[in-house]
């Protein structure tokens, strides 16, 4: 390969299609003409000497050595955008950007912690990327994001995480449902009732479902909602009990009782992920830093991980 054929263009323009799977789209989301694109693909293909990328099935997948430029690229654009940001930190303040992927549960915390971060680093521009944890774990497998906040991270050899939150799991009912009156309950008094559940890959709908597994549990009538506002919504409604994080359920606004179930809440935890072949920007260990420094002042104490403190530590 003749390096000195390529470029930054080249390199985002590849990567953008990488993402996308179509040379449309992409010459959607870079603002250009498709022929344009197409012509700045031809020029990385003649440079590298090798196929990039294929057709299949109508969407454009990476070749081997394709899948290995696209890291290599990935690395690169972010080197020189943290590059960027420790000129601009040079000369006097910190800057730069950072993509952050999250799950839907994780949005009623993570604005009170980019909003005091946004305060001491108002250079700092971030993107937040929000989706159930299948299309937020499509996102990790692609690189991009810089950080991830998972309930559930993935797992293999490239998912580097640390716990940071915890994120109790409530079995809640509706305020005249008739287990609602009572002191105590056992689940097997409630297993004939409908229960409203997350779409297949929801972290809650598997650690609901993990633990019902581990009681030798299963219901027999369920209803799949793919959204916690409606579940919350139902729920108060009569429509069905549910179990939900305790983050969600304290941002809501309907009257909802959180029953008084043995072996609930079920214990779950937020975790930041990175990827171990991406190198975080110098914004992104910024977050990191003030996150282990100042989360206690952003969100209730008693729900930061006790060992918070370390978190740098790990993504260093």
């Amino acid at each position: 390969m003749n390096i000195r054929h390529l470029s930054f263009r080249l390199l985002q323009v590849y990567v953008q299609v990488a993402r996308s799977g179509s040379i449309s789209t992409a010459a959607r989301e870079l603002h250009l003409t498709q022929p344009t694109v197409s012509l700045q693909l031809k020029k990385l293909r003649e440079a590298v000497g090798e196929p990039l990328l294929e057709s299949r099935e109508g969407r454009m997948e990476l070749t081997h050595v394709g899948s290995e430029l696209y890291r290599a690229a990935c690395d690169v654009l972010v080197r020189f955008d943290d590059f960027n940001g420790f000129l601009e930190h040079a000369r006097g303040g910190s800057a730069g950007h950072i993509n952050i992927g999250i799950v839907t549960t994780a949005k009623y915390v993570m604005p009170r912690i980019l909003g005091a971060f946004y305060r001491l680093y108002p250079k700092v521009s971030i993107t937040l990327n929000i989706g159930n944890r299948a299309h937020i774990l499509e996102r990790f497998s692609k690189q991009e994001d810089d950080l991830y906040v998972f309930s559930h991270p993935p797992g293999g050899l490239l998912a580097q995480s640390t716990r940071i939150l915890k994120n109790p799991l409530q079995l809640i009912a509706p305020l005249d449902h008739w287990a609602a009156k009572r002191a105590e309950l056992t689940f097997a008094e409630l297993r004939n009732e409908r229960f409203l559940i997350r779409e297949p890959g929801s972290a809650t709908r598997m650690m609901f479902e993990s633990w019902l597994s581990s009681q030798g549990i299963e219901l027999s009538n369920t209803m799949q909602i793919e959204s916690n506002e409606a579940i919350r919504l139902s729920t108060a409604s009569g429509l069905g009990l549910s179990v939900i994080s305790a983050h969600t359920l304290q941002e809501g606004r309907e009257n909802l009782a959180i029953l008084p179930v043995s072996g609930f809440p079920l214990e779950s935890n937020w975790y930041l992920v990175s990827r171990k072949d991406r190198r975080l920007p110098y914004a992104a260990m910024q977050l990191i830093r003030f996150m282990a420094e100042h989360l206690k002042e952003c969100v209730e104490p008693d729900w930061v991980a006790s060992d918070i403190a370390e978190l740098d530590q790990h993504f260093s």
